[in-house]
């Protein structure tokens, strides 16, 4: 659970600046947001445990690594009661294509980000995984053409 952290605008330099470069030392972090390294430190631990900064990663190439197909998938229930939304929601964390899911409103229930090698390994989940599941109703997918904006996560 997330607690409410009040957030001054040391916390907020330190939270642009790790969402820009997450891999620097704590000492150039400090040097960045203008306070030595000890308190810069505590303020980062402090936004860890408050749930804010939830984790670090490397942003990888996907194509470079032969994942060349990313592609969108809006998925609609047969029904939408809560037990059928938490197994379809819980259903695809065990599929390993789909990078982010979100449980939406309007015409579907579920939108999928999938990335994956090509467009038969799409597909067969499609059809296998995906539309076969009992509790989806329909499936609309959208294939990307090119990925033409990434921003990071929050603007703060």
């Amino acid at each position: 659970m997330v607690m409410r952290v009040e957030l001054d605008a040391i916390d907020m330099k330190i939270l642009r600046e790790l969402q820009n470069d997450g891999r620097m030392t704590n000492v150039e972090l400090a040097e960045r947001v203008g306070i030595s390294a000890p308190p810069c430190l505590r303020r980062v631990r402090k936004l860890e445990e408050a749930g804010i900064i939830r984790g670090y990663r490397a942003l990888l190439n996907a194509p470079a690594l032969g994942y060349d197909l990313v592609a969108f998938c809006m998925v609609g229930l047969k029904h939408q009661s809560d037990a059928d939304l938490k197994a379809f929601a819980a259903a695809t964390t065990s599929w390993p294509l789909v990078r982010d899911a979100w449980m939406v409103s309007g015409e579907s229930d579920f939108l999928l980000h999938c990335v994956t090698q090509n467009l038969g390994t799409f597909q067969d989940f499609v059809i296998e995984t995906l539309t076969a599941n009992e509790r989806v109703d329909t499936v609309r997918t959208m294939l990307t053409i090119r990925h033409v904006k990434q921003l990071v996560l929050v603007e703060v």
